[in-house]
């Protein structure tokens, strides 16, 4: 078997999907230490905050790494950790990833997240910008299509799914004369991302990151720079910094599993969408969404090999 952790980014927390952790201790007790190293109020935005508070870019990104990183401690329990093929992020889950390859300690990796996500935030609220995602359609076509009004592919995510950016007015012609068989559906986030309308934020967090000393990763990972394994950890660091401002390619990720003969795939929390992508792009792999504590065994039994 060969297993690989996926973290997941932006947009995939709901309101109150901590609860079911917190109802544990050793769950709770984790969450307040990644709390404290962010500075940020992960209990309440995890259980009670609404769901305008938690699209907030500066507290959704801190929210869904801690979320990733509490799930990844529970889903390796019991030395799993030695058993996986690897781990990969997208977006911010690239910062879990890194953290749970051993290139960032949490502290690190919550301290730089908060930051990403402060930074992102004041980015995007110079210019008012938006995210849709495009389903079906020719890629090509597509990509013509966004020249022409002057939006960017932010997320080439696998499975016939490309997420674009840029101004509201242009994304809501998009959505009005949508290429050929293609779909248009607007995201709930704040900006622009991973496009040239962040880089400020890429400034400010090459500066922070310039503090950090990260170590070399000690499970595979890759990147969703061009979706190759990365074995330095200063160039991963430095890869994630740029990633602000560059599109994502997860479809290169989901590439290189195949390539890689990964056979099974665990999404941490707030997990769901990574394992949507992996149905459609890596069809017949077994898949398991760690939402809550009670996806814990499910998970085990694809690392273990117990899965029938």
């Amino acid at each position: 078997m060969t297993v690989v952790v996926v973290a997941p980014g932006q947009g995939s927390q709901t309101p109150g999907f901590l609860e079911p952790w917190l109802a544990e201790p050793r769950f709770a007790e984790h969450l307040d230490a990644l709390s404290d190293a962010s500075g940020v109020d992960l209990r309440t935005h995890g259980t009670v905050s609404d769901a305008d508070t938690i699209r907030d870019t500066a507290v959704a990104q801190p929210l869904i790494v801690a979320a990733s990183l509490l799930s990844f401690a529970a889903v390796v329990d019991g030395g799993r950790r030695d058993k996986l093929g690897g781990v990969a992020g997208h977006s911010v889950g690239e910062l879990a990833a890194a953290a749970a390859a051993g290139i960032l300690t949490e502290a690190d990796a919550m301290k730089l997240v908060t930051q990403r996500g402060i930074a992102m935030a004041e980015a995007a609220s110079k210019v008012q910008t938006g995210m849709s995602a495009v389903l079906g359609g020719d890629e090509g076509e597509l990509l013509e299509k966004l020249a022409q009004l002057g939006l960017f592919p932010a997320n080439f995510n696998g499975g016939g799914q490309i997420v674009v950016a840029g101004s509201l007015g242009s994304l809501a012609m998009l959505q009005e004369a949508p290429p050929a068989g293609a779909r248009v559906i607007p995201l709930q986030v704040a900006g622009a991302f991973h496009t040239h309308y962040m880089e400020s934020a890429v400034d400010t967090l090459r500066a922070l990151a310039a503090g950090i000393e990260p170590a070399d990763p000690t499970l595979p990972i890759w990147t969703n720079k061009s979706g190759e394994k990365v074995t330095d950890g200063r160039l991963f660091l430095d890869l994630i910094v740029g990633q602000v401002a560059s599109p994502v390619r997860w479809d290169l990720t989901m590439q290189s599993f195949e390539k890689a003969g990964v056979t099974g795939i665990i999404e941490l929390a707030p997990a769901g969408a990574l394992v949507g992508l992996a149905k459609r792009g890596l069809k017949g792999v077994p898949t398991v969404a760690v939402k809550t504590p009670d996806d814990l065994a499910a998970a085990h039994a694809l690392i273990d090999g117990d899965v029938a």
